[in-house]
C-alpha cells in the first residue's frame, strides 16, 4: 500500500507544547528579551523562542544572565527574564536572585529540571529547587501540569510586580515541557495592583507636615517616573523640605530642577550643576555607604521623616542606629518588611502614585528654612569634585599586596568624574557593581532622569557589565556608562562578548588598582600593616577588550581622559577604558561635610 501523506494541520489548531506555551505567554506579558545560557533541560522553550518576537540574548555565564534580567526589571518595571539549566546553571544564577530579593526588583528565573520520573534518585544535576531558592525568592513554583504553563507564567509575573517587587523562580522539568498544553495562545495578563492612598490618609500626612519644623523625605524603591520625581521635587522645594535617596536609589528623583521643563533643558546644562544649585531643587544627597555626614545629620535631626518606597533598613540607618525614634510615616505598596524603628502612620500605597496625590493637597508647613538651605549647601559642597591631593607614601605603594609596580602614572578618579559630569547626556544610564570604585560615581554623578541607575543594593560584585549590556538593549537611544573595579569587572567581564554579539553599546571604565580595595581598607583599619588575600594580578584590559572586537584603550593620566572617552564613545562599539589608579587612593578625598 502506498504511503499516504498526512493531512496538513492548521498551526492555529495544533496543540502547543508547554514549552511553546511559556513563550506565548511571555509574549502576552510584554516581555521583549530573555537572557540565558542554553541547556538541554529546556530545549522545547528554546525551540519556541526560535520563531518568537522575543529576542534571546545568549550570555556567557548564568550570573551574567541573571544580572541582565535584574537590570531589565530595574529599568523597565516589567520583570526581566533569565533562563538557566538545572544544578550548576541554577547555582550560578543564585546571586542574581538574592540581589533581586534584597533590592526589591521584579525578575523571573526559569530553571530547567530533570524529568519528573527521575526525581529523588540523585539524577544527573538534580537539586531541590525550593530548598535552594525558598529563602530568597518571593515564590518558587514547579510546572508539573503542562496545561498550567500559561497560568503559571501569568501568576509569576503578577507576584514579581505586586506589592514589594522581587524574584520568582519557576522550575520547568524537561519532559513536561514537551507535553501538549492545548491550542490556546495563553491567558490574559493579570492586573497589577497600584494602591492609592485614601483622602483621609493624605490629609493626616499634610497635618503632620504642617506641625513639623524639620520634615524630611526619603525616597527609594522602583517605578519612579519623570512626572512623579519632578512633581515631588517641585513640591518639596516650594515648602523647603529636603529630600534624601535610599542607598542606590539615587535616580528616583531629579537631583536638580535647573534644567527641567519649567526652566528649559539648556539652562542647567549650560550653567553647570554647581551654579545656582541651591535654588534649583530639594535633593540633598543619599543615605547608606558613601553618604555624606550632612545626610546622616538630617536623619538624626528631622522631627518628621516620610519614607516613600524605602523602608528604614540596615544600610539606610547606618546599621539600625540613626533616625529610629523620630516621628515616621511609611509609604509602601505592601507591608512594612525591612523597616526598623518607629512608625506613626503607615500608608499602603504605590509611592510614585502617592506623590502625585500628595502634591495636589494644599499645605502650609512652617519649616526651618535655614536648616533646609544648609542641607542644600552641604550637598553641593559634598558632590562638587575637588582635585585629589597626593597621597602620603605607604609601605605597600608599588609593592607588596598592591599588585602594581612602582609606576607613578595614575588617573585621578575625581577628575574623571568632573569630565563625565560635563560629557554625559542628561538621561545617561550609569551602572556599577560593588567596591570602592562605586564611591566616585555615587557621589559625583547627578541623576536627572528616572531609570538611570543600575547598581546592586545588596552589594553584589560583578553586576556592572551585565547591567550595561541590558541597559543598552532596553534603551538603544540612551548613553550607557559603567564604572567597574578591576575585581568587580572580571567577575562578569566576559559579557563583553555578549555585548559585541548583540549590538549593545556602552563605555566601561575599568579602575585598576591591583587589589580588592574595600577589603584592603577594612584590613588596614583592623589589622594595620598586614595585608592578606587582597592582591590582584590583572591583564591588559584594553588589549583584552580589543580581542573581543570591542574598543579598548589604556589611560594613565586624567589629563588624557576626556579625549579617550570621546574616542570610546565615537567608536560605536562596547568600549573599555583601562584606568590605572594609585592603590593608595581608595576613596574620594573628603568623605565628610
Amino acid at each position: 500500500m502506498a504511503n499516504v501523506a498526512p493531512e496538513p494541520v492548521d498551526p492555529a489548531e495544533r496543540p502547543l507544547s508547554a514549552g511553546h506555551l511559556i513563550v506565548a505567554q511571555l509574549e502576552r506579558e510584554g516581555v521583549r528579551r530573555v537572557y540565558g545560557v542554553p541547556g538541554e533541560s529546556f530545549l522545547d522553550v528554546l525551540d519556541g523562542l526560535h520563531d518568537s518576537q522575543i529576542s534571546t540574548v545568549v550570555t556567557r555565564h548564568e550570573g551574567g544572565a541573571g544580572f541582565m534580567a535584574l537590570a531589565e526589571g530595574r529599568l523597565t518595571g516589567l520583570p526581566g527574564v533569565a533562563m538557566v539549566t538545572r544544578g550548576p546553571g541554577a547555582a550560578n544564577a543564585f546571586i542574581s536572585v538574592h540581589t533581586a530579593y534584597q533590592d526589591a526588583t521584579p525578575m523571573l528565573l526559569f530553571v530547567g529540571l530533570i524529568p519528573v520520573a527521575d526525581r529523588g534518585r540523585e539524577a544527573f544535576q538534580e537539586f531541590d529547587l525550593t530548598g535552594w531558592f525558598g529563602s530568597t525568592a518571593k515564590k518558587v513554583v514547579t510546572l508539573d501540569d503542562p496545561t498550567a504553563a500559561a497560568r503559571v507564567v501569568a501568576e509569576s509575573v503578577h507576584v514579581a510586580r505586586s506589592g514589594r517587587p522581587g524574584p520568582v523562580v519557576i522550575g520547568i522539568p524537561e519532559d513536561v515541557l514537551t507535553l501538549p498544553a492545548g491550542s490556546s495562545g495563553g491567558v490574559r495578563p493579570l492586573a497589577v495592583p497600584r494602591p492609592r492612598a485614601a483622602e483621609a490618609e493624605l490629609k493626616e500626612l499634610v497635618r503632620r507636615f504642617e506641625r513639623a519644623r524639620r520634615p524630611l523625605v526619603v525616597v527609594g524603591g522602583e517605578e519612579w517616573t519623570a512626572e512623579s520625581g519632578q512633581e515631588l521635587m517641585r513640591w518639596a522645594a516650594r515648602h523647603s523640605i529636603p529630600v534624601l535617596a535610599d542607598f542606590r536609589a539615587y535616580d528616583a528623583v531629579p537631583h536638580d530642577l535647573g534644567h527641567d521643563i519649567e526652566n528649559g533643558p539648556e539652562r542647567g546644562l549650560e550653567q553647570g550643576l554647581e551654579q545656582d544649585l541651591v535654588g534649583t531643587g530639594a535633593y540633598v544627597g543619599s543615605l547608606g555607604f558613601g553618604r555624606g555626614d550632612h545626610a546622616a545629620r538630617l536623619l538624626d535631626e528631622a522631627d518628621l521623616t516620610v519614607f516613600l518606597g524605602a523602608p528604614r533598613g540596615d544600610v539606610l540607618s547606618d546599621g539600625y542606629t540613626r533616625g529610629l525614634d523620630s516621628e515616621s510615616v511609611l509609604v509602601l505598596p505592601g507591608d512594612a518588611q525591612g523597616h526598623c524603628g518607629r512608625i506613626d502612620q503607615f500608608v499602603s500605597a504605590h509611592a510614585p502614585s502617592f506623590v502625585l496625590d500628595l502634591v495636589t493637597m494644599s499645605a502650609s508647613p512652617d519649616t526651618d528654612v535655614e536648616w533646609f538651605g544648609a542641607a542644600r549647601e552641604a550637598h553641593v559642597r559634598f558632590t562638587t569634585p575637588a582635585p585629589t591631593p597626593e597621597p602620603a607614601p605607604t609601605a605597600s605603594k608599588g609593592s607588596g599586596d598592591s599588585g602594581h609596580s612602582g609606576d607613578s602614572a595614575y588617573v585621578d578618579l575625581t577628575a574623571v568624574m568632573s569630565v563625565l559630569r560635563e560629557e554625559l547626556t542628561p538621561d545617561a544610564v550609569i551602572t556599577y557593581g560593588a567596591g570602592n570604585h562605586a564611591l566616585w560615581p555615587a557621589r559625583y554623578l547627578p541623576h536627572r532622569a528616572p531609570a538611570s541607575l543600575v547598581a546592586p543594593r545588596n552589594g553584589a560584585m560583578g553586576m556592572g557589565i551585565p547591567a550595561a549590556v541590558a541597559a543598552s538593549l532596553a534603551f538603544p537611544g540612551r548613553e550607557v556608562v559603567s564604572v567597574a573595579g578591576d575585581g568587580c569587572f572580571l567577575m562578569n567581564g566576559q559579557e563583553l562578548a555578549t555585548a559585541v554579539g548583540h549590538g549593545a553599546v556602552f563605555v566601561a571604565l575599568v579602575v585598576d588598582n591591583g587589589c580588592y580595595a574595600t577589603i584592603r581598607e577594612h584590613q588596614e583599619g583592623a589589622y594595620p600593616g598586614r595585608p592578606s588575600g587582597t592582591r590582584l594580578t590583572n591583564p591588559d584590559f584594553a588589549a583584552w577588550a580589543r580581542s573581543y572586537g570591542a574598543y579598548g584603550e589604556t589611560v594613565t593620566s586624567d589629563r588624557d581622559f576626556r579625549k579617550a572617552f570621546r574616542r570610546a564613545r565615537a567608536s560605536g562599539l562596547p568600549a573599555v577604558l583601562h584606568l590605572l589608579q594609585d592603590p593608595a587612593v581608595r576613596a574620594p578625598a573628603t568623605m565628610t561635610v
